[in-house]
């Protein structure tokens, strides 16, 4: 069950869904879900009843004491935020959970539910997955676009995936069923540095977010922190030769194909970002 407290009448409201997990390597895909909910001041009002969904022997609930020195318990789950961005035609909503242990079908036609309770026009979900990508280049974003007009908007390359899925797919799918407009965006994560967190996926999955919803999205403490991150890769690969050698193999293949990123309309994309963002904080 989805609990939701009284919220005003939205605006055309779109959709943003990542959950922790097999679907979010380095939770780069959560993080940029955090990230929103900071700099877009999101309120949470809700979330969904982690009894019906959750194994708290494998997603256990967890223990502290508040500042009055009382005991608190935070259960494992799924929580959901409403926004109004600046510069934004529509309100968002949030959600930010973790990928439930049981009854996926009924989990995602209850939150599609509350989606179309709350007048949803088009639900993004976002994924991050581990691959061959060198640490030292731009991290490629793979995904679909449901609507052509979305779909001509937004530089992506198109996913050709085909495997064992997790709740992000099961949910894009089932937005499919049921005619949703949906977008889905993966970042991906090199597979050698996979612990968590990489900024710089998170910092990836921004661009292809403001393309589909064409709003600039404050950046905040993102590029400092994923141009460290690159930084401490590097010591790592030059401190082990193994992990040298391999990342200048990696390189040099990426260097030699064919990048999307080196391309004409991507660096007119990528300057059109950047003068959205400066006019925005000007």
């Amino acid at each position: 069950m989805i609990e939701i407290e009284d919220v005003p009448e939205l605006t055309a409201p779109v959709v943003i869904a990542s959950f922790e997990g097999w679907n979010d390597a380095a939770d780069a895909a959560s993080g940029l879900v955090d990230h929103l909910i900071s700099v877009w001041d999101a309120r949470f009002v809700g979330g969904v009843d982690p009894d019906d969904y959750y194994d708290f022997q494998v997603n256990r609930p967890i223990v502290a004491t508040d500042d009055a020195g009382h005991s608190q318990i935070t259960w494992p789950g799924t929580r959901i935020a409403i926004a109004s961005p600046p510069g934004l035609d529509h309100d968002v909503i949030l959600v930010r959970g973790l990928e439930p242990n049981l009854r996926w079908r009924q989990f995602c036609a209850e939150l599609l539910a509350m989606c179309d309770d709350l007048g949803a026009q088009l639900v993004v979900t976002l994924g991050a997955m581990l691959a061959d990508a060198p640490h030292s280049r731009p991290l490629p974003v793979t995904g679909m676009v449901s609507e052509p007009e979305l779909r001509d908007r937004i530089d992506l390359e198109e996913s050709a995936y085909e495997g064992p899925t997790g709740i992000v797919g099961v949910l894009t799918h089932a937005c499919g069923l049921l005619d949703i407009p949906v977008a889905s965006l993966w970042a991906t994560v090199p597979h050698y540095v996979a612990q968590p967190p990489c900024p710089k996926a998170t910092l990836a999955l921004v661009g292809p977010m403001e393309e589909l919803l064409d709003v600039s999205i404050p950046l905040g403490e993102l590029p400092d922190e994923a141009r460290a991150w690159e930084r401490g890769v590097d010591e790592l690969a030059s401190e082990e030769e193994e992990i040298g050698a391999y990342v200048r193999a990696l390189e040099e293949a990426r260097d030699t194909s064919d990048l999307p990123e080196a391309s004409g309309e991507a660096i007119a994309r990528e300057f059109m970002r950047y003068l959205k963002r400066r006019d925005g904080d000007g």
